[in-house]
């Protein structure tokens, strides 16, 4: 792992072009076994109800994390870590759980239509355009808020001291101190929620549907699942893969380094937010994105509860299998992010091997999935490999994630014991065993329950490929919701979120408590 030039560690670059054969080469697979294709008006207007829905949830869910996160970072109250941790909850919660959650709020039969109902006001639907942004809101906002607020927490203390020793008001500490850090952290975070959003699935193919409120991703389900249009599917995922590299490269254009350089470490104390009404407005900012935030998931396990004594049929089998994708994605994929890493921290060819990384971002799950199986089929049928391509293309499209979390640690375990390391002859497996895991473990456990979380609530090539036979919980809660047994669908759903949580908080534990 040290940074000697010439040096290359070869599993990292393994891992990379795995990565690159798994994204450009199922993409590959699909359009050879596609003939001619072409695109139609229908796939034209998913396109642009996918960007347009993309950017609309992207500059929402920034637009309501500024004032949320400079709320939590001038205010300081009781359980305010808790907040912070709870507010993250819906980044880990099951797509198919929280969609379930939102429907028991905004849905027909939900709080808000009983209220309107009461009041004499018409009833509000939550399904097309403005379903898909709300649950994209939802799931992003607190991956927008924790971003921004740490761009605040950035900002050294000493810089608003100057400010009070200068008697700058409020709108001049805005001017010269927030805003240049607004203008550095949200050109990132606008990036990573349409991203995020632009490759969607599970959100649109339970809130949308139709002509009018078809995405690129439910596009390609629906070629696969129904048309079997191979053609028509690979030319949909080449046109998603490139709307996401012009959003990755859109942002390096415009993202700006931070220019505000170290401090003492010392609190934060923010004379300018004194005042009763940014009290007021602060208290009432956080309080309505708490409601927002926690209320789905509250409803879910108040729906779900009564339920538990008559769980459906095939549940507990259906779980099982979930807890073999993920344990088989969170294996497979902290192995290659940590191979990755390494490669990545030594220093040479490290940007390729970065941009290797981040691939997955940029690809379809279902092609992903569906390339595998045409790879595969001449030697076994596609329902057999149902559950193993689910829990490769889950780690794949996971370890970006996993990726951003262990490269920190990695870099500063080689900054600071990287020397002794090699003047010891600590290289390959013994530098790995004895210096970079019992170092990284607390990042480790923490990317190790994200992953496991993230594969646990997946509903992408489980969907295409799985019979009766195969289902994963997330698809047993879908089915369940399609045939509109909401009661059972909310305790089902209420199981799957008791595993997921369960399998991040015993993994983070891990984690933390090997360390210490």
């Amino acid at each position: 792992m040290a940074r000697r030039a010439g040096t290359v560690s070869w599993p990292g670059v393994a891992v990379a072009a795995a990565l690159c054969l798994l994204t450009l080469g199922t993409l590959g697979a699909v359009l050879a076994r596609a003939g001619g294709a072409s695109l139609t008006l229908a796939d034209w207007s998913a396109v642009r109800f996918t960007v347009l829905q993309a950017a609309v949830s992207a500059l929402l869910s920034v637009g309501l994390a500024v004032p949320v996160a400079r709320a939590l970072a001038r205010r300081r109250f009781a359980g305010r870590g808790l907040l912070i941790a709870l507010m993250g909850a819906p980044f880990l919660l099951p797509v198919i759980v929280a969609v379930l959650g939102l429907l028991a709020v905004f849905g027909r039969q939900g709080m808000l239509n009983d209220a309107l109902q009461a009041l004499g006001l018409p009833v509000v639907s939550v399904y097309g355009f403005h379903g898909v942004v709300l649950a994209h809101v939802f799931f992003n906002l607190p991956l927008a808020v924790r971003m921004i607020l740490s761009g605040w927490q950035d900002i050294p203390a000493e810089r608003f001291r100057l400010a009070a020793a200068l008697g700058l008001g409020p709108g001049a500490v805005f001017r010269h101190l927030e805003w240049p850090m607004l203008r550095a952290v949200l050109p990132g975070a606008m990036v990573a929620v349409f991203l995020i959003c632009l490759t969607s699935f599970a959100v649109a193919l339970t809130l949308g549907g139709g002509p009018r409120a078809t995405t690129v991703e439910l596009a390609i389900y629906q070629a696969l699942r129904f048309e079997f249009n191979l053609g028509r599917a690979a030319l949909l995922a080449a046109l998603q893969f490139a709307l996401c590299a012009v959003a990755v490269l859109a942002a390096g254009w415009l993202v700006l380094p931070g220019a505000f350089g170290g401090g003492m470490d010392r609190p934060v104390q923010r004379w300018n937010a004194d005042g009763p009404l940014a009290r007021l407005m602060d208290a009432g900012v956080i309080a309505a994105a708490a409601v927002f935030l926690l209320l789905p998931p509250g409803m879910v396990v108040a729906r779900g509860l009564p339920g538990l004594s008559d769980l459906p049929a095939g549940l507990w089998a259906a779980a099982a299998r979930s807890v073999l994708v993920a344990v088989l994605s969170t294996a497979l994929c902290l192995v290659a992010a940590l191979a990755l890493g390494v490669a990545i921290v030594r220093g040479r060819w490290s940007r390729t091997l970065e941009a290797a990384g981040m691939l997955p971002l940029a690809a379809s799950s279902l092609v992903l999935g569906t390339g595998l199986l045409l790879i595969l089929h001449p030697v076994i049928t596609p329902q057999r490999l149902a559950l193993p391509v689910t829990a490769l293309v889950n780690a794949a499209l996971a370890l970006p994630f996993a990726l951003r979390l262990l490269l920190p640690a990695l870099r500063d375990i080689e900054t600071a014991h990287g020397r002794l390391a090699d003047a010891l002859g600590l290289t390959g497996l013994a530098r790995l065993r004895w210096l970079v895991v019992p170092r990284l473990r607390p990042v480790l456990g923490f990317a190790a329950g994200v992953v496991a979380a993230l594969s646990m609530g997946d509903l992408g090539v489980i969907a295409l490929f799985a019979d009766q036979g195969a289902a994963t919980l997330p698809l047993l809660v879908q089915r369940l919701m399609g045939a509109y047994r909401m009661e059972a669908a909310a305790a089902a759903a209420l199981v799957l979120v008791a595993l997921s949580f369960g399998i991040f908080w015993c993994l983070d534990r891990w984690g933390r408590h090997a360390a210490s």
